[in-house]
């Protein structure tokens, strides 16, 4: 993409960090957020990112004051997870401030909202959940987050409608890789790897996931943006391989001679392997394999403790 004016919120995190930098070398991008994370703002004003402070939970009129109304291409990763464990104002806070961003950017050639696979119906672990299988947004991990995740999808299809502005809802699976703000959900588990912490895993067999390398995120955005439309175009967003975690973690084991320690529990962090067909023809295929990317993770982030 090149001559676009973009604006991506959640600036900071996995997902949005590694595309503003990268759209940045030849487009006019613009981030917005609280830019909590040190260092985060610097480092997206040294790539070339305008940053612009946004409170999601900001609802004066003058929340959007200044910023820009003219934007091409939006990307709206920013959310409260609700860790508070209030649906309520989780709810509040993601749909007011999603529907208000959607008004405020109504000329946008294309609108691109990450959601998240979390709100599937669960089923079998090794289920390949496609975009048509039933939601019910009832979680054990952080169950206020695929609530207000399916609340603000609403928003976003009666907005896309109502305005007459093309979207994209993309149900993220797990992104990961060194481009982000930590590495993702895979470096979470090699801290506690790290740390000796036990990590649940199911009593029998394990969970599943579709995992997305930072370089495979970033390339396939402007595929999300081309596909965007009115009703909005609903797409999984993962990897095209499916992974077992309990496999992952052998992984990771391998390469860093950290040892792993499995808990068989009732409850774990809950994951969803995607059936990719959909995404596939929007996007064409990832090109880096799970293996290398976590190696490639490792090696960035950790260069100490990998051992090959």
């Amino acid at each position: 993409m090149k001559g676009k004016k973009i604006l991506i919120t959640g600036g900071t995190g996995q997902v949005a960090r590694p595309v503003a930098r990268a759209l940045a070398a030849d487009n006019e991008v613009w981030c917005v957020g609280r830019f909590g994370a040190p260092g985060a703002e610097r480092e997206l004003a040294d790539a070339g990112v305008t940053t612009w402070r946004w409170d999601m939970a900001d609802t004066s009129d003058s929340a959007f004051k200044g910023l820009p109304e003219d934007f091409t291409h939006v990307l709206h990763s920013a959310v409260d997870r609700g860790e508070d464990g209030d649906f309520n104002r989780s709810t509040e806070v993601n749909t007011v401030a999603t529907g208000r961003l959607m008004t405020h950017c109504r000329t946008a050639e294309s609108f691109l909202y990450v959601s998240t696979g979390a709100l599937y119906a669960r089923r079998t672990l090794d289920h390949a959940y496609a975009e048509d299988d039933p939601v019910s947004a009832s979680a054990d991990w952080l169950p206020a987050y695929p609530v207000g995740k399916l609340a603000t999808e609403g928003v976003v299809r009666a907005f896309a409608r109502v305005l007459g502005v093309p979207t994209t809802i993309a149900r993220l699976n797990i992104a990961y890789g060194p481009g982000g703000s930590y590495g993702g959900v895979p470096m979470l588990y090699f801290r506690q790897m790290l740390a000796g912490t036990a990590i649940p895993v199911p009593l029998a067999g394990q969970n599943w996931c579709s995992l997305l390398y930072t370089d495979d995120l970033v390339a396939q955005v402007p595929h999300l943006w081309r596909a965007a439309s009115v009703p909005s175009t609903l797409v999984n967003w993962g990897g095209d391989e499916a992974v077992g975690v309990t496999d992952l973690l052998r992984h990771i084991e391998a390469l860093t001679g950290v040892e792993a320690r499995l808990a068989p529990s009732e409850v774990t962090r809950e994951t969803y392997r995607f059936d990719p067909t959909l995404r596939l023809r929007l996007t064409g295929p990832c090109r880096v394999d799970w293996r290398d990317g976590i190696e490639r993770t490792l090696r960035a982030l950790h260069p100490r403790q990998f051992q090959h």
